[in-house]
């Protein structure tokens, strides 16, 4: 029989479109999997090589539960507000929903090209106002439980996308989603209070059967510090300011402190200083340089002396206070005291002349006590290093006291104790169009009041014009019609909040609604959420660690605390699938795949001419799926060869008998199989599962006997996880069945085991040759066949001793 590829594989994509294998059953049918891809944002570029990495490997796993007869939810939707979709369509000159429409249209016929086990009766879009209505609802939750608030604040401002920023879309001082420089700017900006999260996030990480890289990212990003918080009364003025220290072990060499140069106190702190002005625009320069140039070293620091003091409590007199580019306004208080004892304060010293002092030394090292004595070098080993300073600690090592040192700054009263998280409050709200219009309006008599939830969604008003303004405020400012509403408390005139969600609104609980994406009296039933939930398995790229899943963390564990959500962690287990790169034309150098590369793979090309499943497999196959891999068009035609002889082998006049028939031989290299290819698959090594599968091939036509039609049944069902239209065909044509009508193989544990063994010959314990023996062979039978194979080496020799292990080796002691 001929393998017609793109005839078969459209004849069976047409057959699932009507009668849809993965239809879900209701809550409660049995044992649950609940499967998920990141879901994707339709861009106008349709679908690449990478997103078939991740929804192949998904549904490799969707499909093996599902054949074990899980009840398996397998969903797709669209991530589809936001800047990408809007900037999108600026370049166009389309409005959004449009562009939005088509994208979603032409992904969803790529998808279907894939051949994964989808049920599309539970797609959900983000922009569809059924969906956003809850997206809507859930904040309403978060501002009634006081966690989200207005602030008018500086921000990170992304002057190309003309909207505000949350830290985490901040990557090396630019924009994520354009790269361009990010200025601060003071702007009026809804803020959600994930921080008070910060311990729970970090606690939650440990249950989590997740990357130990994506945790340790999270752990970085929310970035818990226990250390000193230190008063200090400012020089002559009656003002007081506090510095925070992670690493306080050496508090007594502080000779300096430093300011951040965007820090919101710094022009208090000037005022009455003769060239204040002078000194705000430098600080001003030196801020934007950073900003503009995040790879600086410690020799790049800059740095400009305030004329303050601060008189240190702790005893070294008045303290100098400078302005350095260094210093974060957001981490601590934005105010460092400084020493010898830190890399970058002794850089920054020493570039400016600022007296250091020493109170940290190594132990039994002469020579390096002397340079740091003399300052010509920085030691900072604040857990092996010993303390001159204070005297209750000198000659003591400072990792092995710092708890003793805590309590004692506190006892004198130099400090209090004090936890710090690197982790900010998100900045929530974006002056854009495409996105969710927050829920509130502004009352004159009654302040900021929530809508109604009676009166959700708050619709986004269908416009002309939508490009963003740059001043801070949303398109959505200059539509009197949407703006002036009445309030909901008091019936007097009301304005509505112009600002969007940001796009991580809509993805924050997606997972939630797909159970019961039609529900329309709440966002997710209590039904459903406890049965469902968590997701077991969840695929996506390791470059969401830090917003998406932080922030669908958060979602979760607030929905929780208020009452909503039995669970407060979304995704039991994660996968991270890793990138795919090809050679780029312009560079020479393998890269991530873009247009502007000249390396981008087409997956619809590669369909129309090899079909969908052998780009499946061959996706499977390059490599370990969690490493970045090396896109090679060669290696397409090497599945193309295997799925070749695979169809050829098994379509055979005569190639397949009645079991009692088989080969035994067969029947014990197919079990084995079935053993080897699913333990591979349960430790995530599909790559070694498809070759599991080419070794068979190879063995099964090395051996030229025929084999049973039970056995082969469970090949093609097995083979079908990687290749579902192929194993389709298969099961109809040869075995008149449908694949939902077939179940996960199982092995025989007895066929598994090997009849033979190879047991190792060693002379004077050195390996001198290998015996291939029945399994359990005793030794009068093994070691004259041990003898001859080593006689070289025994020859003119007396052995004097033989050790013989079943089934191991057999040791010959000679002499």
């Amino acid at each position: 029989m001929q393998y017609d590829v793109k005839t078969l594989e459209k004849k069976w994509q047409k057959y699932w479109e009507k009668n849809p294998d993965a239809v879900t059953n209701p809550a409660g049918s049995g044992k649950k999997y609940y499967c998920l891809d990141m879901f994707p944002y339709p861009s106008g570029s349709g679908l690449h090589v990478g997103h078939w990495r991740g929804y192949v490997l998904s549904d490799v796993y969707a499909r093996m539960k599902w054949l074990e007869g899980y009840n398996v939810l397998h969903p797709m939707g669209w991530d589809a507000f936001g800047l990408p979709a809007e900037n999108d369509a600026i370049k166009k000159g389309i409005h959004p929903q449009l562009g939005t429409d088509s994208n979603v249209a032409n992904f969803k016929k790529q998808l279907q090209e894939v051949g994964a086990l989808y049920d599309w009766t539970k797609e959900v879009n983000t922009t569809d106002p059924d969906y956003y209505k809850w997206t809507q609802w859930i904040f309403l939750q978060m501002y009634k439980a006081g966690l989200a608030y207005k602030s008018n604040m500086p921000i990170n401002w992304c002057p190309s996308c003309k909207t505000g920023l949350a830290n985490e879309e901040v990557v090396n001082d630019g924009c994520e989603r354009c790269g361009t420089a990010v200025e601060k700017k003071q702007i009026p900006q809804w803020v959600l209070k994930i921080t008070d999260y910060a311990e729970p996030l970090l606690e939650g990480l440990d249950k989590l059967e997740w990357p130990e890289k994506v945790k340790t990212m999270q752990r970085n990003w929310i970035g818990k510090s226990e250390g000193l918080l230190f008063t200090a009364p400012l020089k002559d003025t009656n003002l007081t300011i506090q510095t925070f220290s992670a690493h306080f072990e050496a508090f007594f060499a502080d000779t300096f402190v430093v300011i951040a140069p965007d820090h919101a106190f710094l022009p208090t702190l000037l005022e009455g200083v003769a060239n204040k002005d002078e000194i705000l625009a430098a600080a001003r320069t030196m801020f934007d340089k950073r900003v503009k140039n995040s790879s600086t070293t410690d020799k790049d620091v800059e740095g400009i002396f305030t004329g303050r003091y601060i008189v240190d409590p702790v005893g070294n007199g008045d303290l100098p206070i400078w302005i350095a580019s260094f210093a974060l306004a957001d981490y601590g208080t934005g105010i460092v005291k400084c020493s010898a004892h830190d890399e970058r304060d002794f850089a920054f010293a020493k570039k400016y002349n600022i007296p250091l002092k020493a109170v940290l030394f190594p132990q039994d090292n002469p020579e390096l006590t002397e340079k740091i004595r003399n300052f010509e070098v920085c030691y900072s080993d604040m857990q092996n290093g010993v303390l001159t300073e204070p005297t209750e600690f000198s000659g003591k090592v400072a990792g092995q006291h710092r708890q003793a040192i805590l309590e004692y700054a506190q006892q004198k009263g130099f400090a209090v104790s004090k936890i710090s998280y690197r982790l900010r409050d998100w900045i929530f709200s974006r002056q854009r169009y495409w996105g969710e219009p927050i829920p509130l309006v502004h009352c004159q008599t009654c302040g900021t009041v929530p809508v109604k939830e009676s009166d959700l969604p708050v619709r986004l008003p269908k416009v002309e014009r939508y490009e963003p303004t740059g001043t801070g405020q949303s398109p959505l400012a200059s539509i009197a019609e949407f703006v002036n509403t009445t309030c909901p408390q008091c019936d007097g005139s009301a304005q509505r909040e112009t600002n969007t969600m940001p796009q991580w609104a809509g993805s924050c609980w997606y997972f939630l609604r797909y159970p019961n994406p039609q529900l329309t009296d709440a966002a997710f039933s209590k039904e459903d959420v406890n049965y469902w939930q968590p997701v077991d398995l969840y695929v996506g790229g390791i470059e969401h660690a830090i917003l998406h899943l932080l922030y669908a963390r958060f979602y979760v564990k607030v929905l929780h605390r208020l009452g909503h959500l039995p669970f407060d962690e979304p995704f039991t287990q994660l996968f991270n699938q890793g990138m795919v790169c090809k050679l780029s034309e312009k560079s020479g150098l393998v890269e991530k795949m873009s247009k502007s590369k000249g390396n981008v793979v087409n997956p619809d090309e590669i369909v129309a001419q090899y079909g969908s499943d052998v780009l499946r497999m061959y996706m499977l196959f390059m490599g370990p799926p969690e490493l970045d891999c090396e896109w090679q068009d060669n290696g397409l035609e090497g599945i193309k060869r295997f799925t070749n002889r695979l169809w050829n082998m098994l379509t055979a006049d005569g190639a397949l008998v009645n079991d009692t028939q088989e080969d035994p031989r067969v029947t014990k290299r197919i079990h084995k199989f079935l053993y080897e290819f699913q333990i591979r698959l349960s430790h995530f090594k599909p790559n070694t599962a498809v070759s599991a599968f080419m070794e068979l091939l190879n063995d099964l036509q090395s051996y030229k006997v025929l084999m049973g039609k039970t056995n082969a049944e469970r090949l093609v069902v097995s083979y079908s996880v990687f290749a579902p239209h192929m194993a389709s065909e298969l099961l109809e044509t040869v075995f008149s069945k449908k694949l939902r009508d077939c179940s996960w193989p199982q092995y025989d544990q007895r066929l598994i085991i090997d009849d033979e063994v190879t047991v190792v010959v060693q002379i004077n314990g050195k390996v001198r040759a290998n015996l291939t023996v029945a399994r359990d062979a005793q030794q009068p039978f093994v070691e004259p066949l041990a003898r001859a194979a080593v006689e070289k080496w025994l020859e003119g020799k007396e052995v004097i001793k033989v050790v013989f292990v079943a089934n191991r080796l057999i040791s010959f002691v000679i002499r």
